[in-house]
């Protein structure tokens, strides 16, 4: 059984400040991981770096830059294992090894099978690695890249504005606004971080919305995703106004899907037995897609219908202090469960005041 790595305070604090390195790329990477790197020689930092976007230099690479001569004997903190294959760039592991580091301290190994091994690549030319410091913090920092590659489906995060008694519109459909704009602002940022921003036809026809980035800077617009079975969308619809969309429909039209062609948009065709659009299927081509994290900002039927699909894995919740009553649209439009025990359990995660409104972080228990 291989020895469990010991880690000093000072190991401790340099990787979180690789860790913080790497959140500096949480709006670019996709869908590379979010890496971050330090060189430390004698308990100096001599190099830092981060990956700022694919096919850019990884974050050992930057850091090493920045060491030079002084890396020699040196130790690499990385947040995620050193890969070991030629993609876009050479592999990180020779680069460490070459560069005469002595020794390497990553937080996670490597979920890519194609990348994975680095540790063994070093360990055979004399680096003594340790792998499993902060583990927990990388893995959060790369849930949807460890997603795409271990369960071959994103990391899918849907985002929800409510009041207390859990309506999200009125019955007419009325919604803007029922949160503050601190809480619209924080929900852009979550908007950011995705790969894809997914929406209803039902939602497009209701609000028309432009589904971007806007209240934080970012150099990066994620892909647009709208699910509407029937093709049923207006080329004219706002959607269409800027950036990559992406239509999964349930029939072959190709009348309509000539027409959002013209549009910029990409029509797929997943059609389930009902004549739905197939959300399993769509998830596993998002993934092929090689989409990490899908932000999904929908209606009552098409949140609910994601949740019975067993796609969702995180509930982003803005409650704000008001009430609608039941005439009231709800959350999510789920069948009753057969009995309590039975209804899906949620983790919190994080419960944080955002302005006047209360924002809460859960995970559907598998």
């Amino acid at each position: 059984m291989a020895d469990v790595p010991v880690f000093t305070p000072a190991d401790h604090a340099h990787m979180a400040e690789a860790l913080a390195l790497a959140g500096r790329g949480l709006y670019t990477t996709t869908p590379n991981p979010r890496v971050g790197a330090l060189i430390v020689r004698s308990g100096v930092v001599v190099g830092r770096g981060f990956h700022e976007r694919a096919g850019g230099p990884h974050a050992e690479t930057v850091a090493l830059a920045e060491a030079g001569e002084r890396a020699g004997g040196a130790t690499a903190y990385v947040t995620l294992e050193p890969c070991s294959h030629h993609g876009r760039t050479p592999p990180c592991a020779d680069a460490l090894v070459a560069a005469g580091i002595s020794r390497v301290v990553a937080a996670m190994a490597d979920p890519n099978p194609l990348a994975g091994h680095g540790a063994d690549r070093m360990r055979a030319a004399g680096v003594a690695v340790d792998i499993g410091l902060m583990e927990a913090e990388s893995r959060e920092l790369n849930i949807g890249f460890i997603s795409r590659l271990a369960r071959g489906r994103p990391w899918m995060r849907l985002k929800l504005a409510a009041t207390l008694d859990g309506r999200t519109a009125l019955a007419s459909g009325e919604s803007q606004w029922i949160t503050g704009a601190d809480a619209r602002r924080d929900g852009h940022r979550w908007r950011a971080s995705a790969c894809a921003i997914l929406t209803g036809i039902g939602t497009v026809k209701d609000d028309d919305p432009q589904l971007t980035v806007r209240d934080v800077e970012t150099s990066r617009q994620p892909l647009k995703i709208l699910v509407d079975s029937k093709l049923e969308v207006s080329p004219g619809a706002r959607l269409f106004e800027s950036g990559k969309v992406l239509v999964a429909a349930a029939r072959e039209d190709r009348e309509r899907i000539a027409r959002l062609a013209d549009r910029g948009a990409e029509v797929t065709v997943l059609p389930n037995a009902s004549g739905k659009v197939d959300l399993a299927a769509l998830a596993a081509e998002l993934a092929r897609r090689e989409l990490n994290e899908i932000h999904v900002e929908a209606g009552t039927k098409l949140n609910g219908s994601l949740i019975a699909a067993g796609v969702v894995d995180e509930l982003l919740v803005y409650l704000a202090p008001s009430l609608v009553g039941d005439t009231g649209r709800g959350m999510f439009n789920l069948p009753a469960p057969a009995s309590l025990d039975a209804r899906p359990r949620l983790t919190l995660r994080d419960v944080s005041r955002i302005g006047d409104d209360l924002r809460i972080v859960a995970r559907l228990e598998v």
